[in-house]
């Protein structure tokens, strides 16, 4: 077996028939619909507990869809019906749906590479090859944090943080904050830096606004199901003509606001500024060309595709997978699941991903043959 650059250590590979990259939402989904075929798989997760990447978000983070739209197929989430989770309680309950169903995961398991050698793909994790017929990549569209080039003109006595590394008004130094990037994580950290006392801008171009309380009974009876069930997963998807509308224009751009409104930022004294265009004498400089004095950045600018271990050639001239519906181009044997719009809004979200698993999982039984696979005991899938 030829050495990777990158990869030390190797050890006796292993073979399955399916792997799957990522445990949250869409692979422990994936997963799901696997077992319930038959099909013999192994979910792989870098974080050291299946749940991280939400336990991993700011404190104060609430879900915005109330728990009786935040279930997985074949288990209900444990809160009543229209509580919104937290961030931990939503981190609990994935970690709970893996144990329920007893699926194969290994924390810990940072996929390093994937590539192909005529039809086996070849996994590398932590100095191990795992060689499978079937790879799903579960980790959503966008995993690397985005911050502008000019950050690193700014001045050094500024503190700069990107949102995935905020947790609370704590970690901001005296005085005034810009959070930069107006869209939903931007709202609440500018919401909650202000609550604090710190003089807040938020700089960016305003996204709208979803126009009800979503917490109101007129939005847990029926507004918050007309937009959750039906529009964004069955109205606008790839298979109708406002769906694909919606799909492009919204690619790569921030959602409407739903919890934060505009006047709740006016309340507690939030500056909406235009966008931050550069640096100037060390000081964020805004479109307009104000120079701000603050002393804490916040980058709430979103993420970008991270791929670059995916050694396949399965990508656009942006970075992105060519894929049809989750099932790769020209690439047999690699799929997608939980990417922005994969097949509709709800593509990305707790409630709807089931689908697009169940459906790559119907294909990946398709393509497998008939090799029936039984589930290993709890303490073996969950140690190994």
């Amino acid at each position: 077996m030829q050495d990777i650059p990158g990869v030390q250590g190797i050890q006796a590979s292993q073979r399955v028939q399916t792997v799957i990259i990522g445990a949250g939402q869409a692979g422990l989904s994936v997963g799901h619909h696997l077992a319930r075929r038959g099909r013999e798989f192994v979910i792989l997760d870098a974080g050291a507990r299946v749940g991280d990447a939400w336990r991993n978000r700011w404190d104060s983070l609430r879900l915005f869809t109330p728990a009786k739209y935040t279930s997985l197929d074949g288990l209900p989430f444990p809160l009543p019906p229209n509580v919104f989770p937290t961030k931990d309680e939503m981190a609990d309950y994935l970690e709970g749906y893996a144990a329920h169903f007893r699926l194969p995961v290994r924390t810990g398991a940072r996929v390093d590479r994937v590539e192909r050698d005529g039809a086996t793909y070849r996994v590398w994790t932590g100095g191990q090859c795992i060689e499978a017929a079937h790879v799903v990549v579960a980790t959503a569209s966008y995993q690397r944090p985005r911050v502008p080039a000019f950050a690193a003109e700014l001045d050094a006595s500024l503190m700069q943080l990107h949102s995935s590394d905020y947790r609370n008004p704590s970690q901001l130094a005296d005085g005034g904050v810009l959070v930069v990037g107006a869209g939903n994580s931007g709202a609440e950290i500018a919401l909650e830096a202000a609550r604090a006392g710190h003089p807040t801008w938020l700089a960016g171009r305003h996204p709208g606004h979803v126009p009800w309380r979503i917490d109101g009974r007129l939005a847990l009876t029926l507004l918050s199901p007309l937009l959750l069930r039906v529009f964004f997963h069955r109205v606008l998807t790839e298979r109708t003509p406002m769906g694909r509308r919606m799909r492009a224009s919204t690619h790569g751009r921030g959602t409407p606001l739903v919890r934060t409104k505009p006047r709740d930022l006016d309340a507690v004294g939030v500056q909406r500024v235009p966008r931050v265009a550069g640096a100037r004498d060390g000081r964020p400089v805004l479109g307009d060309g104000r120079a701000l004095d603050v002393r804490t950045v916040v980058w709430s600018t979103g993420f970008e595709p991270s791929f670059a271990w995916l050694h396949l050639p399965v990508f656009d001239e942006d970075g992105e997978p060519v894929h049809a519906r989750g099932v790769a181009v020209g690439e047999p044997g690699l799929y997608f699941v939980g990417m922005h719009f994969q097949y509709a809004v709800s593509s990305s979200m707790v409630h709807g991903v089931g689908r697009d698993a169940a459906y790559v999982a119907d294909v990946i039984a398709s393509r497998a043959g008939e090799t029936r696979y039984v589930a290993p005991p709890l303490a073996e899938a969950m140690s190994a």
